[in-house]
């Protein structure tokens, strides 16, 4: 789409120039081949934003476009070829005569590089002349970059505005009182109700986005519908209705513990009739799409024996069929949208700051008129309030109320996703490449990690701004995480000490799905349709053979995304690294490879690489350390990794290492010569002894997570405590700990975030670490010998959150007002013992 390709236009022609006026380049004589490249590329993005706004009602431009879009990823391809060649002569200079013989004959010697990348560069402007020749672009005029269009506009707001509570209260009160009222029927509210059970099923039925989930929730914690239940259960059903899954889940919500894996359906069925018998219980089915009215049966026979007259389910769905199944008052409880009084007070909430809507008359009424063409719907009303939240010029507004956009109709969603259309084409170029890279999650999947995302956002370049100044990427990625959070197209966000966790609703992930149509798909073992060639992200839920041909048929794929690699064979592999060059992203988890090929270490353009949770891999082909690109290496729960390659310190990109390894030791010249490195995750480390010697990488670490190491000692013998630019440090489950080792002094003016756990044997905090001004959050959980504070506490002024959970000698010094070391926290705003 026309609004992707303007950034990414914008940014390979500052590409061009900047790799054009290197010096390398003229030692491979293609500056002016380049520069040829970037006046052509610059003409054709000077129209670009004509054709954003023309294609919507014009088939034959949108698929112009479509194709310039296509070159545009093909010439991004060969400018990291550049990066990638600088990268590796880097490295090369450092080694030996034998490296550099070798290099010389491979295809990347000078020679070999310059005719093939010169061939490149004349087949992508040749092709770019080819569009420049079409008649769509003869009928573009030159538009220049707005501003509104894309500049990086900051808000100075909190993400708990009230316009996130207001969506879940405002019109629902009816629906509310109604829900609540059947629930309070003692049995099934028709004769003789479901064949005489004791359990009633509720269904409320409604299309996406208008608020089943939050109404479902205001019943679920009305003091009415608690008092009048023994126990209460939620569970979150989504696509896949697994009976084993759901039965095991809703016993763990009943019996309120984690349930072991290993149960059979028989002694889950038996545990969980036990846990029901005899009780009035209220179970919510959110967001159910199973029309097979034999599984449906099956779970209901498990939960309905012996419960307890008046127990119900209250059942979510989008599909009116479900509610059929499944209900049994006689009909089901249909969510209609909103009346326009209760839209525009969700309105105002969401785009006012509170109190000020009639110092803006015009905004005012203009509001009005963009609420009608929300049709009723909350998540779109939401979602455009907030993105007008606190903006005042008025061609904004009017951008908005009149954007043709809302005309435009899109299969199976009504008039929502034109509205929520309209929300990402008004968001600034940066956010619209980050958000649209969203289009590889999976639909109804549980939750993602901010950390993740960011990762790939940086995998595939989109985080490189100068808006920023020298701010680093991750953190960039993270300022771009809450901004699209607080415009509301992330939900459920839950913060963490050290990332966060979220989903997006179904209407969003529709939506950046029709932006990115053609270039991201999701396979599995039953799709039948055609794969676009151009396709550059595949998500592969299930592998079959129409996945491997279709495999075959592409060579361009920049992100491979397998969350379950159980049926997955060597070969699948062996087929990307040969197929997929321009590999950026390759995340293979739970797979069962003793050994990765060799091979990999071709893909020269990878940047992240996620093996998460292989429990048989033992060791990484030295082929690895090839990958100078790489920026994310994952090793997580690989707990039969042995040793890591002996050349880790050529990983000169790496910037986030995670690792699980039986090593008791590093190495010289790996881990700890990684200068790039910024986040270090060691956990289930069980013989590691100690951290890296080489303590290069420590001077631009930014996070430290450390967890169940349980031979480590963090003492460092000999060590100068020297400037560092450590901001985050959780230490977990490390017993050999007795007290904080003196190098962590040197993170005295930039550490913000500390987290100690299960670290039974640390019996003191230094008081040195009173002079860390810049601590914001600390957390000290399951230390039982640590008895008191150093002196001066009351000298961390920035802290607002103290955690303080199972360190009872501790804890009771810290009693509000009474404990004798209260005074030295009382001044932080938020001190918890939970």
């Amino acid at each position: 789409m026309a609004e992707l390709a303007f950034p990414l236009a914008s940014r390979l022609i500052g590409r061009v120039g900047s790799i054009a006026s290197e010096e390398i380049c003229l030692a491979w004589s293609v500056k002016a081949d380049l520069q040829k490249l970037g006046r052509t590329m610059s003409t054709i993005r000077d129209v670009l934003l004509d054709a954003e706004e023309k294609q919507a009602h014009n088939k034959e431009l949108r698929s112009w476009v479509r194709q310039l879009k296509d070159v545009f990823l093909d010439a991004e391809d060969l400018l990291d070829e550049f990066e990638c060649e600088a990268l590796q002569r880097q490295v090369v200079r450092g080694s030996d005569t034998t490296t550099k013989v070798r290099r010389f004959f491979s295809r990347s010697n000078p020679v070999a590089f310059r005719l093939r990348v010169g061939h490149e560069i004349k087949d992508i402007r040749e092709r770019l002349h080819e569009l420049k020749d079409d008649k769509n672009f003869a009928d573009l005029r030159t538009v220049h970059h707005h501003p509104h269009l894309g500049e990086h506009v900051r808000e100075n707001r909190n993400t708990t505005h009230s316009f996130v509570r207001a969506s879940e209260v405002i019109g629902r009160e009816t629906e509310k009182i109604k829900v609540v009222d059947l629930l309070m029927i003692q049995g099934d509210d028709r004769q003789g109700g479901d064949n005489g059970r004791n359990v009633s099923v509720i269904p409320l039925v409604g299309l996406g986005g208008l608020g089943k989930t939050t109404l479902a929730k205001l019943v679920y914690n009305d003091l009415r519908v608690v008092g009048s239940f023994d126990l209460r259960m939620w569970q979150h059903v989504s696509v896949d209705f697994d009976i084993h899954r759901l039965a095991k889940e809703i016993l763990g919500s009943a019996v309120g513990t984690h349930i072991s894996e290993g149960l059979s359906l028989d002694q889950l069925q038996e545990q969980l009739r036990d846990a029901l018998k005899d009780k009035k219980f209220l179970l919510v089915l959110d967001d159910v799409w199973n029309e097979d009215r034999i599984k449906w049966s099956e779970l209901r026979d498990l939960l309905v024996e012996g419960a307890k007259i008046g127990s119900k389910i209250l059942v979510t769905t989008r599909n009116i069929s479900v509610a059929s199944i499944m209900g049994t008052v006689g009909t089901h409880i249909n969510l209609e949208v909103l009346s326009f009084k209760d839209c525009f007070s969700l309105f105002v909430k969401c785009a006012f700051e509170e109190g000020q809507e009639r110092q803006h008359p015009s905004l005012y009424e203009m509001g009005k008129d963009i609420v009608r063409k929300c049709g009723g719907v909350p998540l779109a009303v939401k979602t455009l309030g907030s993105q007008l939240y606190s903006k005042t010029d008025e061609h904004h507004w009017k951008l908005i109320r009149d954007s043709e956009i809302w005309e435009l109709e899109r299969e199976g969603a009504g008039h929502i996703l034109p509205a929520l259309r309209l929300s990402y084409n008004q968001l600034p170029f940066h956010l619209k490449q980050c958000l649209a890279y969203c289009s590889i999650f999976q639909k109804k999947y549980v939750q993602f990690d901010s950390t993740s995302l960011i990762n790939h956002w940086m995998a595939h370049g989109i985080l490189e701004s100068s808006d920023h100044g020298k701010m680093e990427l991750e953190d960039v990625g993270e300022l771009y995480f809450r901004e699209l959070w607080e415009r509301s197209f992330f939900q459920n966000v839950k913060v963490y000490s050290f990332f966060y966790k979220f989903d997006m609703h179904d209407l969003i992930h529709d939506l950046v799905q029709s932006v990115t149509q053609g270039e991201s798909f999701m396979v599995n073992s039953a799709w039948t349709k055609a794969v676009s060639e151009n396709v550059r992200h595949l998500t592969i839920l299930e592998i079959g053979q129409n996945v491997s041909t279709t495999l075959q048929k592409l060579n361009k794929v920049r992100t491979i995304a397998v969350d379950s690699c159980i049926n997955i064979d060597e070969s699948f592999l062996c087929t990307c690294i040969s197929r997929f060059k321009y590999l950026r992203s390759l995340r293979l988890v739970n797979a069962f490879w003793k050994l990765l090929p060799s091979s990999i270490g071709s893909l020269r353009h990878l940047r992240s690489l996620d093996l998460t949770g292989n429990g048989r891999i033992t060791e990484l082909p030295n082929s690895i350390c090839k990958l100078q690109s790489l920026q994310s290496l994952i090793l997580g729960r690989c707990v039969n990794l042995e040793e890591l390659p002996t050349d880790m310190g050529k990983l000169i990109s790496l910037r986030y290492l995670e690792l699980t390894t039986k090593q008791t030791s590093f190495p010289e010249n790996g881990v700890g010569c990684l200068t790039s490195l910024r986040y270090l995750f060691l956990g289930e480390c069980r013989n590691l002894t100690c951290l890296p010697r080489d303590t290069s990488y420590l001077a631009s670490l930014h996070t430290l997570m450390i967890i169940n190491c349980k031979q480590l000692d963090l003492v460092m013998e000999n060590y100068q405590v020297i400037p560092l630019r450590l901001q985050k440090l959780g230490i977990i489950g490390v017993p050999r700990m007795v007290a904080l080792p003196e190098w962590f002094q040197g993170a005295t003016n930039t550490l913000q975030v500390l987290f100690i756990v299960d670290c039974e044997n640390l019996e003191a905090l230094p008081g040195w670490l009173t002079s860390f001004t810049s601590l914001r959050r600390v957390g000290l959980i399951s230390c039982p010998k640590l008895l008191s504070f150093p002196e001066e506490m009351r000298r961390l002024t920035a802290v607002t959150k103290f955690e303080i959970v199972n360190c009872p000698g501790l804890e009771r010094k810290c009693q509000s007002n009474t404990g004798e070391d209260w005074p030295t926290i009382s001044h932080v705003p938020n001190v918890s013992f939970e």
